[in-house]
């Protein structure tokens, strides 16, 4: 099975068009395959909820050897459980899903985001301006340490939450953001290796059950430990993903800003049923942010054999695309896709394989991300504290750049006049 080869290559044009070159590419090819080329090599596209299936069928597409090196080097590092198929997958994974998925422990984690940004937004109340998206950050980097068991440095949580940070928003692009995702992890990767290295030998401690601990005693499928630097790896992949939630904060505020009936509800829900993290409501809003604002432009692996998608040819080896912005907001799943209307997560149930922004399929089974509950649950209590937030939004840049991956508002949504719980 072969494809006629393409023109051109489409890096350029996704580098040139970020989120919106794939869902371009789709609905100008009106059929449910879009053939391309990237960095070299042959690419297929496909969306909606049977191609999530497709795609996170191991029989079908595996991750190994499908993520560039500038993805490895920066987002997931070298060695991750992203990197991995088959057995060594789900033994990998099953640590994280022990780690990230058990309510305790995300309540824990919760508890001490929202106290974290309770002590910031006091100190936020003396400052002439705060930037939400650094501000959050910030916040989400000392909870996190303190859940996990990492020790915050003792500069505090600001120049790791920048690290942290640096590793996200340089993972799609070439020049400074680039070499600085780079640079932080080589640096953060050190450290936390040097870490389990001293909690190995017991001249560290950390709390028993903490994500140091049990990444530090993790054994693979061959029987064996992580070694020291894979393990500070695996524990990046959780600290990362945690704070990488003050991007979804910033759109959170944006989405506030743009439509205030929301934060009145918001409220009221939170008032009305005495709770600090909010109901129904508060959740359908939640997921309304991570459909509408853009998060992950696709992910990809690599077929495992010749396949045929509706019909279409799939030679072994291609790059399988599953297009996650187009399918967030595609017309044949979602009313007026691009309005923002939480109440529509009100009416109808979140379809594990349609709200996918953090990747589809079974966290259980395959690679879908086992920390969206905790983003779900991490936003859910810092859109209600948001929303309780009294402040002025001066004038600023508040676009929303779909060349940029990943993308916020240009401004990171600076505030001024803080005054916490409305006060």
């Amino acid at each position: 099975m072969s494809l006629p080869r393409p023109i051109a290559d489409s890096t350029p044009s996704l580098l040139a068009r970020g989120y919106g070159w794939l869902p371009d590419r789709m609905r100008r090819a009106a059929v449910p395959l879009v053939r391309a080329r990237l960095l070299g090599r042959r690419a297929v596209a496909l969306r909606g909820p049977d191609a999530v299936r497709f795609v996170y069928d191991e029989r079908n597409v595996r991750r190994h050897g499908a993520l560039p090196e500038p993805v490895r080097s920066t987002l997931f590092g070298h060695g991750a459980v992203h990197t991995l198929d088959g057995e060594a997958h789900r033994v990998r994974k099953a640590m994280f899903l022990s780690l990230l998925t058990s309510r305790e422990g995300i309540g824990d984690l919760v508890g001490h985001a929202t106290g974290a940004w309770d002590a910031a937004a006091a100190r936020w109340a003396g400052q002439g301006r705060v930037v939400l998206f650094d501000s959050a950050a910030e916040v989400l980097t000392e909870a996190v340490c303190r859940w996990s068991g990492v020790p915050l440095p003792a500069s505090g949580a600001g120049p790791l939450s920048r690290d942290l940070v640096a590793m996200v928003d340089g993972f799609a692009t070439v020049g400074p953001r680039h070499w600085r995702a780079r640079a932080a992890r080589r640096r953060r990767e050190r450290w936390l290796a040097r870490l389990v290295e001293e909690v190995r030998d017991g001249s560290a401690a950390v709390p028993e059950g903490s994500v140091v601990d049990v990444v530090a005693r993790h054994r693979d499928a061959d029987g064996e430990p992580l070694d020291s630097r894979t393990a500070a790896v695996e524990i990046l992949n959780v600290l990362r993903p945690t704070v990488a939630v003050c991007w979804f904060v910033a759109f959170a505020a944006h989405a506030l800003h743009r439509w205030p009936e929301h934060r009145d509800r918001l409220v009221e829900e939170a008032r009305r049923e005495d709770r600090e993290t909010g109901g129904a409501y508060a959740e359908a809003f939640v997921h309304e942010v991570r459909r509408f604002y853009p998060f992950a432009p696709f992910i990809g692996g690599l077929a495992v054999r010749d396949l045929s998608w509706r019909g279409r040819p799939i030679p072994a080896g291609a790059l399988v695309l599953l297009d996650i912005h187009g399918q967030n907001h595609d017309a044949g799943l979602w009313d007026e896709p691009y309005s923002f209307v939480p109440e529509r997560f009100l009416d109808r149930p979140v379809e594990r394989d349609e709200l996918i922004p953090q990747g589809g399929g079974d966290p259980a089974a395959g690679h879908r991300c086992p920390g969206e509950d905790v983003t779900i649950a991490l936003l859910r209590a810092l859109s209600v504290r948001l929303a309780r937030l009294a402040y002025e939004v001066p004038e600023q840049d508040l676009r929303i750049p779909l060349r940029r991956v990943p993308t916020r508002p240009r401004s990171g949504f600076a505030v001024t006049d803080v005054r916490p719980h409305g006060g």
